[in-house]
């Protein structure tokens, strides 16, 4: 059984970031922006900031007890001739106006590869600062400080492939992304596999054509997820061998330096795993053993909305429909979200 008033209220309450903890992301990443901007060093040479992945995706999740949530935002700069031949100064100016502002210096903060982060107290978030720039020949990149040289990337046109993805999915698909970093994140299933990876896995899957012959194909949040989870365990199971997985933004470059054989070979027996589970839940006539299945997969907190008082007294509908978040009837209202890339 489908049960989508359970789907929405364990959306709602358990897996997505709530809207003030992406408000704080949002008002603090403006701030960073703002005091890189105000150097009169590196302000000049900024051109804007772009949210990116999950953020801008909407398909961040709320974190793990005691592990931060976070965010990355390209810092889009001006191309320095200058810097050619030493491509990481784009990340060490950021680090250099960072490390030595009265406020975000005292935090703490660093460098990796490609960005430079800050970390909130007690480990509660951290915002990823991505330098990107566009060169004179029109190619976008972002610097890889540990090879020091330029990769080439596309972020814009990822979001748009993934939204368009999503739009044939009746905005189903950044659902399920979400549904399976949970399972990732708070379930340890598939340890190691990245968000971008996910995304682009089950992006792949959503077709328009699948829709002609069942229209229904992606009409609701769990036969969405039935349909995705049970067409990528398909595609996985056709490859033993680690697959190569090209941008869908940019064919000429790929994702594959994101994982490893042995991760791949995890993940494609856990969506095994997950696939027939979600199988059985959902084609189980039994209510209170369908129930049970659904909670064997996402847990405890897999459960149907709390109907109030005055919806019992006068028989509201609505209640059990989950009109959750605005005008968004399975749980996750668009406005105000965004997410990261993993």
């Amino acid at each position: 059984m489908k049960h989508t008033d359970y789907f929405s209220n364990f959306l709602k309450n358990t897996v997505n970031l709530g809207q003030f903890n992406l408000d704080v992301l949002s008002d603090r990443a403006d701030a960073i922006y703002a005091a890189l901007k105000a150097d009169p060093e590196l302000g000049p040479r900024i051109v804007r900031k772009i949210p990116q992945g999950s953020w801008q995706q909407e398909t961040i999740i709320s974190p793990q007890n005691g592990k931060p949530f976070d965010a990355d935002f390209l810092l889009q700069m001006k191309e320095e001739p200058d810097w050619a031949e030493d491509v990481q100064e784009y990340i060490n100016v950021v680090y250099k106006v960072i490390h030595h502002h009265s406020i975000y210096g005292k935090m703490p903060h660093n460098r990796k590869c490609r960005c430079v982060y800050v970390e909130y107290a007690n480990n509660q978030m951290h915002v990823d600062i991505v330098p990107y720039v566009v060169l004179g020949d029109g190619r976008q990149v972002i610097i890889n400080r540990d090879d020091e040289q330029f990769e080439t990337t596309n972020p814009s046109g990822f979001t748009k492939w993934m939204k368009d993805k999503d739009k044939i999915a009746n905005r189903n698909l950044r659902r399920v992304i979400r549904l399976l970093k949970f399972l990732r994140d708070h379930k340890n299933s598939f340890t190691g596999t990245k968000s971008i990876l996910i995304t682009t896995l089950l992006g792949e899957r959503v077709s328009e054509w699948k829709k002609i012959s069942d229209p229904g194909y992606y009409s609701d949040l769990p036969t969405a997820l039935l349909h995705m989870v049970s067409d990528l365990d398909q595609w996985l199971q056709q490859n033993w061998i680690k697959p190569s997985i090209a941008d869908p933004s940019n064919p000429s470059v790929t994702f594959d330096h994101r994982w490893s054989q042995e991760t791949y070979s995890y993940f494609r027996d856990r969506i095994h795993a997950h696939a027939a589970q979600i199988h059985d839940a959902y084609h189980e006539s039994d209510e209170v053993k369908s129930i049970k299945m659904w909670q064997g997969l996402f847990g405890d907190k897999f459960q149907a909305p709390e109907v109030s008082s005055s919806s019992t007294k006068f028989g509201d509908a609505g209640a059990a429909g989950g009109v959750i978040g605005g005008n968004d009837p399975t749980g996750t209202s668009s406005s105000g979200r965004a997410g990261r890339a993993g």
